[in-house]
């Protein structure tokens, strides 16, 4: 018999899916112009709500207002939702002129018929506030120009062929995820969206509602809270045309297969309970990729840092937090590189373990790795050395930690022998394919020559960062944001289908990162043409609130009278 509680929250949910659907009606009806100045209305929200937005962040993950580390909030939140709706709409204005979108962009190619957009910089803010970056991002193998252009718009090619309602379950862990998926389900996907937040995220309701309120106004988005059976109630509502989740691979095939027995025969047999579309976002264990050089006490003690970075921002609960570096045996820096790595680790500033789980997890790998090294902070940091790529019982590289625990690994050789064997590990021995990261010195990059490209275009990862964590090309808005194609239900991995995508491109494959190896001014000293300093991502970055403050308000209204403040910020970080 039904109680009286879940009889009124299944009567909720049957309204909400009909208020969407009738939403639907409207979307469908309306032109690219008002679409794009819905858009806009978003982004303008988010700017007003973006000082919130932070403050409530900040308290879910237990920081003090004070410290530098909420400037992560700053940049993985308001700043990442600001920066695409102003991309995206730029898409919208030129689809509905109907002039080029590519326009401005260059096109080049890659190894294995591949062709690349560059879609970093796409701007003159880019290539002052983020110079040296780039981003491309490659497409398919055989891929034609004629085809890609043809393709470009995806579901605002047709606006008028809406494709139903969609339920995206929220991320728990960056607080732009829910929100970026949810207008990549409006926009590319031409569908109207419910959005069930993750548990630790229901503090930010009040906030989302408001930036999306000319949504919600207009039934094309409603924002809903609650535990796992109100997420299966709308996953599995007839109302609901597709599902998009950001989450764990355990948390995908309970919704597709089912849980306990049942679930493990539903998978074995191939009969999923879900009778619907489901695209995924799922993480993994990512590599990073030091290949051996002649590095300075200065790089060495900057690259340990971005190492750190990857591995403690927001205190490991990544879904691409760099997890295992592949490091030369033969480096006769190695020695020197792992100490600077400690002392890395260990002087990051200190946070809680906020996100749920986190302990035992790193208790866990500790049991399992008994002579694991403990370099300090809370929840203990720990690094993983000596781990076996020929042992097939190592846990380290099958197990998303989500928490400050870092392994490295050693290969033989160095150059592009070392290159090559690094990056057959990072696709046969470590699990996931959402995000790889190389490491290299510039003169060892011009060593290589077309190696590296033909090395990155081997690598099956659907974001790969070369001196760059692959977190930039999640901030980069024209930039794909998914696990490399090819996973299926059954063997899902990090994941099916791509987010983000302003440009609206189908047929992509990957982004690839290209960033300084030095910070400036050592950058312009050594040659390398970047005036980028220690970007704001840094956990050791000292002034990172104040920049990403001052970069989300730069992004939301660009003035050329606030750079000065920007810039001298970020100086001094």
């Amino acid at each position: 018999m039904t109680n009286d509680n879940s009889t009124a929250a299944s009567t909720g949910i049957d309204e909400i899916v009909r208020r969407l659907g009738a939403g639907e009606q409207t979307w469908a009806a309306l032109p690219l112009v008002a679409r794009r100045d819905l858009l806009l209305e978003v982004g303008e929200a988010a700017a007003a709500q973006a000082a919130e937005w932070v403050r409530v962040a900040a308290a879910v993950k237990q920081l003090d207002p004070s410290s530098p580390l909420v400037g992560e909030e700053w940049i993985s939140g308001p700043y990442a939702l600001i920066g695409y709706t102003q991309a995206l709409q730029d898409t919208l204005r030129r689809l509905a002129r109907g002039s080029d979108v590519l326009a401005g962009y260059r096109l080049g190619t890659a190894p294995g018929d591949r062709l690349t957009v560059r879609v970093l910089p796409g701007g003159l803010a880019d290539q002052l506030l983020l110079n040296g970056y780039r981003a491309e991002v490659w497409t398919t193998p055989g891929t034609t120009e004629t085809r890609l252009r043809a393709g470009i718009g995806l579901g605002q090619r047709t606006p008028e062929a809406t494709d139903g309602v969609a339920l995206v379950l929220g991320a728990g862990n960056i607080f732009s995820i829910a929100p970026l998926d949810v207008l990549h389900q409006l926009f590319a996907e031409n569908r109207t969206a419910v959005l069930k937040l993750n548990p630790t995220t229901d503090a930010l309701a009040p906030v989302f509602r408001a930036i999306f309120a000319p949504l919600i106004e207009r039934d094309l988005v409603e924002i809903v809270t609650g535990g796992p059976e109100v997420g299966a109630a709308l996953a599995y509502h007839p109302g609901i045309t597709a599902v998009h989740m950001t989450g764990s691979e355990a948390t995908h095939d309970a919704v597709v297969w089912g849980t306990g027995a049942a679930g493990v025969a539903a998978k074995a047999a191939g009969t999923p309970i879900l009778d619907k579309p489901m695209t995924s976002e799922l993480g993994g264990v990512a590599p990073i990729i030091v290949v051996p050089g002649d590095w300075s006490a200065a790089d060495l003690r900057f690259q340990a840092e971005h190492v750190a970075t990857q591995r403690l921002h927001n205190s490991g609960s990544n879904c691409i937090a760099g997890q295992i570096v592949l490091l030369s045996a033969d480096w006769a820096q190695k020695d020197e590189f792992l100490a600077a790595l400690r002392r890395a680790l260990a002087a990051a500033p200190a946070r809680p373990a906020w996100y749920p789980g986190s302990n035992d997890r790193v208790r866990s790998a500790r049991e399992l790795h008994p002579t694991a090294d403990k370099v300090g902070g809370t929840p203990e940091r720990t690094l993983l050395t000596g781990l076996d790529l020929s042992d097939p019982e190592e846990s380290a590289f099958t197990a998303e930690y989500f928490g400050p625990v870092l392994g490295v690994a050693e290969l033989p050789g160095t150059g592009a022998a070392f290159l090559d064997a690094a990056v057959a590990a990072a696709n046969d021995r470590l699990h996931g394919t959402l995000g790889a990261n190389i490491i290299a010195h510039p003169g060892t990059i011009r060593a290589l020559g077309d190696r590296l490209h033909r090395a990155v275009a081997t690598l099956r990862y659907g974001t790969i960062g070369i001196n760059a964590w692959t977190g930039v090309g999640y901030l980069t808005p024209r930039a794909t944001w998914g696990a490399f194609p090819g996973h299926t239900l059954d063997d899902v991995r990090s994941g099916i289908g791509v987010v983000h995508n302003a440009l609206l491109l189908d047929g992509a494959e990957r982004t690839v990162v290209t960033g300084p190896f030095r910070p400036a001014p050592r950058s312009l000293l050594h040659g390398e043409v970047s005036l980028s300093p220690v970007p704001p991502w840094f956990v050791t970055n000292r002034t990172a609130a104040t920049t990403g403050r001052l970069l989300t308000g730069f992004v939301a209204r660009p003035r050329w009278r606030k750079l000065p403040a920007l810039f001298a910020s970020a100086l001094r970080g």
